[in-house]
């Protein structure tokens, strides 16, 4: 639970209840980060349908990817609860420890050239968006990247600066209980 009052599973009714149904059944639990909308039905459901499209739809960018800016913009924004999530979820993709910690702590020392670009703007968007120019889109092309990839970029580290700022603001934390047995 956040700061503000909840709605519990066991008490959802109408629109949330079916959230939450269909929410178990594709994810195995509701997350805490989705719970404290539950005064928000309409809320919860916009925000629960960005988020499968730009984490799980078809489309450009690869699930490991996609997560790895989850962690890097959730890190730089100090975000515990999200950190710990997508770190969590990097780890079906990424079974290299050290990687895993360069990511979460210094995208800059990536090996690899296309995910330390992706991170390095999803980083630099977050931590200081009014010195963004097309330079930094440039970089993602240098390295292979299509426009559609580069959206997806933006897409998906907005999207974490978004919950993150919602996890911070309405005290929403993570435990290890909390962090494992969703289904991925």
């Amino acid at each position: 639970m956040g700061w503000i009052s909840e709605i519990p599973d066991s008490e959802a009714q109408g629109p949330l209840r079916q959230t939450y149904d269909a929410v178990k059944a594709r994810r195995g639990k509701v997350a805490r980060i989705l719970g404290v909308h539950s005064l928000d039905p309409g809320g919860l459901q916009h925000h629960l349908d960005l988020y499968m499209h730009l984490m799980f739809s078809a489309g450009p960018l690869s699930r490991r990817e996609r997560e790895a800016i989850a962690v890097t913009v959730s890190a730089a924004n100090g975000c515990a609860y999200c950190v710990a999530h997508h770190l969590e979820a990097l780890r079906c993709y990424e079974k290299d420890e050290g990687i895993l910690a360069t990511v979460r702590d210094a995208p800059d020392r990536l090996a690899a050239p296309r995910l330390r670009a992706m991170l390095l703007y999803a980083r630099r968007l977050t931590v200081s968006p009014s010195t963004m120019d097309e330079e930094q889109v440039g970089a993602l092309r240098a390295e292979g990247l299509t426009d559609a990839e580069i959206l997806r970029i933006n897409l998906v580290t907005a999207y974490f600066n978004f919950v993150n700022r919602i996890a911070l603001g309405l005290g929403v934390e993570a435990d290890a209980q909390e962090v494992a047995g969703y289904a991925r």
